[in-house]
């Protein structure tokens, strides 16, 4: 696939102010890094590798990944094929994100360095295009703003051309929501709280678009429960889903079986028809995967079904 083809397949938004052009879904690389004890299942090396050459045939120009994902495994597996490829395809957008040490919680400003120094190494990288501040509520929003803390390290990674974009990714809200007002970061992802199930983060993107930060809704599928039904996995957020959540998806599922529509493709497109959100980040683990997601962003579903996901929303 030519990267004319891959333009003309999926219509390309630009993420807030880094200019940058990506596609309106986005491939999460976090169950590449085989992390069974997040998602409820292994991802063996061969799969991952099948999986990212997928990623880079397809019309999903913008892919996400962590260098917290297995601790670098799935930066490590990306970069295999990337080395294949002889580099990120043209087109393509490859973002990742500065993490805490697992091993000690360190989540210093030498740590931000060292974080993103070894994402460059594994994937065989000379400057990375996005990286985001990942998982700040593991220290407090002072701490991170501090001198010489993480938010002025990345910035100086910035300054000396090893990062063009800075970002952030996290999961509290009100947290979140301070980092946006700094006006430091061009792009924010916000995971899990943004489905069917969970709209906190609804305001959250009106503030993102009044900073001109970039919008990423990680997650639409609450870790998997309205993709694949509340009884075949019954978690959201990564944890035994509640009783409440579970009896209202169980009523997303019957609407949608009345109307012949995977659950899935109305979740997904809950997020993508959504005007203030540039890109929604879907995990894959399979290759098969990667044109699954594409078919469901593009299914028919009539009115009548969103007016009474909607009315079962609202209950």
């Amino acid at each position: 696939m030519t990267n004319s083809d891959v333009e003309s397949s999926f219509p390309l938004r630009t993420l807030g102010r880094t200019g940058l052009q990506v596609s309106a879904l986005c491939v999460g690389c976090a169950p590449l890094g085989d992390m069974p004890e997040t998602f409820a299942y292994s991802v063996g090396e061969e799969q991952a590798l099948e999986t990212v050459r997928a990623i880079f045939r397809s019309p999903i120009t913008f892919v996400d990944t962590a260098a917290s994902y297995g601790d670098g495994e799935s930066e490590r597996r990306i970069g295999i094929v990337l080395k294949e490829l002889g580099g990120v395809p043209g087109g393509y957008v490859l973002a990742t994100k500065a993490d805490r040490d697992l091993h000690t919680s360190d989540f210093s400003g030498a740590q931000m360095r060292r974080s993103v120094e070894r994402s460059l190494k594994l994937l065989g990288l000379d400057v990375l295009p996005l990286v985001y501040l990942h998982d700040p509520e593991h220290i407090t929003f002072e701490a991170a703003m501090a001198p010489g803390g993480p938010v002025e390290v990345l910035q100086s990674l910035k300054e000396e051309g090893l990062i063009k974009h800075l970002g952030v990714a996290g999961g509290p809200i009100d947290l979140m929501s301070r980092f946006v007002e700094t006006n430091i970061f061009e792009a924010a992802i916000s995971h899990n709280r943004y489905t069917l199930l969970d709209t906190e983060a609804d305001a959250f993107w009106d503030l993102c678009r009044q900073h001109g930060v970039g919008t990423v809704n990680a997650a639409p599928y609450g870790s998997g429960i309205l993709a694949k039904g509340p009884k075949n996995y019954p978690r959201y957020q990564y944890e035994q889903a509640s009783e409440a959540y579970l009896a209202r998806a169980f009523k997303f599922e019957e609407a949608c079986e009345r109307y012949g529509v995977p659950l899935a493709a109305v979740a997904l497109q809950f997020s993508l028809r959504d005007p203030r959100i540039d890109s929604t980040v879907i995990g894959m683990s399979r290759a098969e995967r990667v044109n699954e997601t594409v078919r469901l962003s593009q299914v028919s579903i009539p009115s009548e079904l969103w007016n009474e996901i909607e009315a079962i929303r609202q209950a």
